[in-house]
């Protein structure tokens, strides 16, 4: 088949311009779903904060031993753990809080006794890795409370 005069190179504008979308498709695909797995990772290292400090409440055995200090555990210390165990990129820019806020199963006269919650505060800045995808940051959070076990 012969293509007329004016017509040539048709296919290679073509070609340019949906090649263009598909492969900004792709990328938006790919931006998304590392997102949604920094989401994940986030909420992860959340729970797992929770549950450390959980067990690490004032009456956890080894409080009085010298060779336990993390009993009990302070927020400074859930943080030093959730960094710890954070597979993010940048482990300084995970930020984690604990709080006892109390409640009434509480079984002792303090916040972090047995029967008391804990609450940990994970967030993480996300930022995309395609400049082109947006130049914006967002933060990434996600909390986790649990009842304290000892």
């Amino acid at each position: 088949m012969t293509r007329a005069h004016g017509e040539r190179g048709s296919t290679m504008v073509e070609t340019a311009i949906m090649l263009t979308a598909a492969l900004l498709l792709l990328f938006g695909i790919i931006e998304f779903g590392r997102a949604v797995y920094t989401y994940h990772l986030v909420d992860n290292v959340a729970r797992a904060g929770a549950r450390w400090a959980m067990v690490r409440g004032a009456a956890c055995p080894g409080s009085t031993s010298p060779a336990r200090t993390d009993c009990p555990v302070l927020s400074s210390d859930v943080q030093t753990y959730v960094r710890s165990i954070s597979p993010m990129a940048d482990q300084n820019s995970v930020t984690a809080t604990a709080s006892w806020p109390g409640n009434t199963g509480c079984r002792t006269s303090g916040n972090n006794g047995p029967g008391c919650l804990v609450v940990v505060n994970v967030t993480y800045p996300f930022h995309f890795a395609l400049p082109f995808v947006s130049t914006a940051t967002i933060t990434m959070s996600s909390t986790s409370q649990m009842i304290i076990a000892q």
